[in-house]
């Protein structure tokens, strides 16, 4: 593993047609094959990304770890681009709002055992 810390930190906007935030890009990490990074909240819950030969694990495994630690994770539409999110399951209103903010969609959950396109 390598990682780069950006100095000074990189500021930019992201933006819809309502709203404006500003994102700081602290730091470049570059992993090698087999190889993991663990992202830790202040309250200790997790979320895991590793890289393999093929590409990325971009979660841990989403109805047991991911769900074990409090986490839900599905899929979003914002103006034809999909993104996939990762939610504190305590934080559904939040990320609700959120979404209604930004003028997304959530496609499907992609942590139930039966896949549905239910929101929360």
């Amino acid at each position: 593993m390598n990682f780069k810390t950006i100095k000074p930190i990189r500021k930019f906007e992201v933006n819809n047609a309502e709203q404006t935030f500003e994102l700081s890009h602290v730091m470049d990490l570059m992993l090698e094959a087999d190889e993991q990074v663990t992202l830790v909240a202040e309250e200790g819950k997790e979320v895991d990304i590793c890289r393999k030969d093929w590409g990325y694990y971009a979660t841990p495994s989403l109805n047991s770890r991911l769900k074990k630690f409090g986490y839900r994770c599905c899929l979003v539409d914002s103006s034809g681009k999909k993104f996939i999110h990762i939610v504190d399951q305590n934080k559904m209103l939040s990320y609700q709002n959120y979404l209604d903010q930004q003028k997304m969609t959530i496609i499907m959950w992609l942590d139930d055992d039966i896949i549905s396109t239910n929101h929360a």
